[in-house]
């Protein structure tokens, strides 16, 4: 694969909205659901065909790391050929860069547990803060021998696999993330005898992405059921290629829809689907409940907004990374907000909880972390500040959103959104143009 460079250039200024907005916004593939059929293809039977796939830091590292495993890859402008992974590449010791993709730190270990030979894996300076002790233990309760090099939980650690795993019973906490759940599902099919998965913790977070695992799953040819709550089985048996539609990145839609509420006017997100497992799909109800109005068609969805942003007291369990979004429009609502259900923000791309919060509070409004979220109070003049992206894409949305209303906002490294959606200056630019 091409080598790529992805690094931070010189502050951002934050553009302000110039009116009410009248745009259109056409959005790249969703990286949720272009990480999993990656990774499904590179397991299948046969070749796939990924239609309108998201191209970001992301996913190329998640293709950089399935090639270096055996899988090969043609990719054209709007579509990915997968040619699954050939055993025969086995034996030499492979090094997996996970950049700061979770989904590549968690989807693809008990992948190489299937390859034969040593797999290392580490990532950026952040991507070590980040939890992995699950995914470590899982692979261990399963018998495979995981190596670690740092500190315990976390990157650098190497996998060494066998070819095979017998799978069965497993029971992990993934209180922390969801990823750890669906990283062992979207490979279980390969296990000997499948595997029957149990959570136990204090919480289980972002339940739609777990959901989206199975349904892939399903849409491959795979037994996969959710038993309770905190309880799934996938049957051992063939993993299926074939072509795959790629859904438009809902939850990366969240600033464009925020931007018609601090604006007004309308945005238009195409092709939003009708039916979705992508956890962005709440947006529908939430910005609603903030003031905007919603209107949705057969493959569309409009937000309208008048300016007037209303507080919103909200458990966001089910979807964490809409906090920041939520987040940023509490920051200028015309009443506090209390968003609650996501303390495992502590263990993202950074600590999303202290970011919001340390942020928020430059600009003069207000946020006071909870246990489990955060308590917003705006002010009715904001000031311009340097906002900060703790090399967070959606630290970074976060303060495109802020600076429509708030004067000499500056975003320090507003590249970063090369993690899931390379071209976001652009269409900031454009949507904001479009009036």
């Amino acid at each position: 694969m091409t080598e790529r460079t992805y690094s931070a250039a010189a502050n951002w200024p934050a553009p302000l909205a110039r009116g009410p907005l009248h745009a259109t916004v056409k959005l790249p593939g969703s990286k949720s659901l272009t990480n999993r059929e990656l990774v499904l293809a590179a397991l299948a039977e046969g070749p796939s065909t990924l239609l309108e796939p998201l191209f970001s830091r992301d996913s190329h590292l998640m293709i950089d790391a399935l090639s270096a495993l055996g899988a090969s890859f043609a990719l054209e402008p709007t579509s990915a050929q997968v040619i699954p992974l050939d055993s025969s590449k086995a034996g030499a010791t492979v090094e997996i860069d996970c950049g700061l993709a979770g989904t590549v730190m968690r989807f693809v270990p008990p992948l190489a547990a299937l390859h034969r030979g040593r797999v290392r894996f580490d990532g950026d300076a952040a991507a070590r803060r980040r939890p992995m002790s699950t995914t470590i233990s899982s692979l261990r309760a399963l018998g495979v021998e995981v190596i670690e090099e740092g500190e315990p939980g976390q990157l650098p650690f190497t996998v060494v696999g066998t070819g095979q795993i017998a799978g069965g019973e497993l029971t992990i906490d993934a209180s922390e993330s969801s990823q750890f759940v669906s990283g062992l599902l979207l490979s279980a099919a390969r296990f000997t005898n499948g595997l029957t998965l149990k959570h136990e913790g204090e919480h289980l977070p972002s339940l739609p992405h777990i959901e989206m695992t199975l349904h892939c799953l399903r849409q491959h040819g795979v037994d996969a059921k959710q038993i309770s709550q905190t309880q799934w089985r996938v049957e051992p048996g063939a993993i299926s290629g074939g072509q795959v539609q790629i859904e438009p990145d809902l939850s990366n839609a969240g600033p464009f829809l925020a931007a018609a509420m601090v604006a007004g006017g309308s945005v238009t997100i195409p092709h939003w689907p009708a039916s979705t497992t992508q956890v962005g799909d709440e947006f529908d109800g939430i910005l609603q409940q903030m003031g905007a109005t919603i209107t949705r068609t057969a493959d569309a969805l409009t937000i309208t907004g008048d300016t007037k942003i209303r507080g919103i007291d909200i458990d966001l369990s089910i979807g964490g990374e809409l906090a920041p979004v939520i987040a940023a429009l509490a920051a200028i609502a015309e009443s506090p907000s209390r968003i609650t259900g996501i303390a495992h923000l502590r263990g993202h791309e950074t600590d999303r909880l202290a970011a919001l919060s340390n942020e928020i509070n430059k600009l003069g409004a207000k946020a006071v972390e909870l246990e489990d979220g955060l308590e917003i109070t705006p002010i009715e003049n904001p000031h311009g500040c340097l906002w900060l992206s703790y090399e967070d894409h959606r630290m970074a949305t976060a303060g495109a959103i802020v600076g429509l209303r708030v004067p000499n906002i500056e975003v320090d490294d507003i590249d970063c959104t090369s993690k899931t959606m390379p071209n976001f200056t652009e269409l900031w630019s454009k949507m904001i143009d479009a009036q």
